[in-house]
């Protein structure tokens, strides 16, 4: 289950790296002219900045229930996600195809090209710290689930932002580092242009697929299907109830709100009935900890 995982570990790593990664590559771009160096300290803030948001989402997601919001504001978190992946499309994608496009049409020599991919390395490093403490959180939410099931059904839209960001930084710093040793041994401009491209490319199919995913999440999606087919079994072989007829879920960020109409085991009388309704809310949410909101509609068996 997502809700397993230190999403807000994952974010304060990627943030520290981030920012130490945009300082470096800021220098050694505005040293070496490089496009695609440029392009990398320009993702790098943006992801400085993306983090600030996520951590914002988390914050607002704990704002506790109201007249107003009576679910609570744990969606809040989806919205967030959303802004992240436009200004990833938008801040570092198109950017980056932009400032490699005007690369082709005014090639500009490289100068420190070692220093840029010093920087380059150390970016890497740090970078690959932030992902291998993103992964861990990412194991213990996906159990046994492989990495592709677990992006498509995960309800933790910060960790699969920060998951998004990290994997497509890691790649853009070894496509600036080819590209800049490319340019290097042959002396040809354009390699460092396409290197800037490519990066632009990348963050723009990152962006898209995470956006695809946290749409879904603002829309309204049920809990995790392995969770909810969990539940509906947990239900089934509950012996207050003979039988489930219905089962709604709703994803509200870290929480899930619960509707379920079931045809229950006879009672000698309406107190007992009730009694049994509530021992299985009650039991419900001790073996499902992110169930926070339960809605039952009992229908007593002949």
């Amino acid at each position: 289950m997502s809700g397993h995982a230190n999403s807000l570990r994952a974010i304060l790593l990627a943030l520290g790296a981030n920012f130490a990664i945009f300082v470096a590559k800021l220098v050694a771009a505005v040293i070496t002219g490089s496009g695609a160096m440029m392009a990398e300290a320009v993702h790098s803030l943006a992801d400085c900045g993306n983090q600030g948001l996520l951590l914002l989402g988390i914050q607002q997601a704990k704002k506790p229930p109201s007249d107003e919001y009576p679910l609570g504001w744990g969606r809040a978190m989806y919205f967030w996600s959303f802004i992240v992946a436009v200004m990833l499309f938008a801040v570092g994608g198109l950017f980056s195809v932009y400032e490699g496009i005007h690369k082709f049409s005014q090639p500009e020599p490289l100068k420190w090209p070692w220093l840029a991919l010093g920087v380059l390395l150390f970016g890497i490093v740090a970078e690959s710290i932030s992902m291998r403490g993103c992964m861990q959180e990412v194991n213990r939410a996906r159990g046994d689930q492989n990495l592709w099931r677990w992006f498509r059904e995960t309800r933790s839209s910060e960790l699969l932002v920060i998951f998004g960001e990290d994997l497509a930084a890691l790649l853009g710093l070894c496509l600036a580092a080819l590209a800049i040793g490319a340019t290097m041994f042959t002396g040809n401009l354009m390699f460092d242009a396409l290197g800037t491209v490519a990066i632009g490319v990348l963050l723009v199919v990152v962006a898209i697929a995470l956006a695809i995913e946290v749409k879904a999440l603002l829309i309204g999606q049920g809990m995790e299907p392995r969770r909810r087919t969990e539940l509906l079994a947990f239900l089934t072989l509950r012996p207050e109830i003979a039988e489930i007829l219905n089962l709604i879920t709703v994803q509200m960020g870290p929480d899930v709100m619960v509707a379920i109409k079931a045809r229950m085991t006879p009672t000698p009388d309406n107190l007992t009935l009730i009694e049994a309704i509530n021992t299985v809310e009650r039991e419900m949410k001790l073996q499902f900890a992110e169930v926070r909101w339960s809605f039952f509609e009992p229908d007593v068996a002949d």
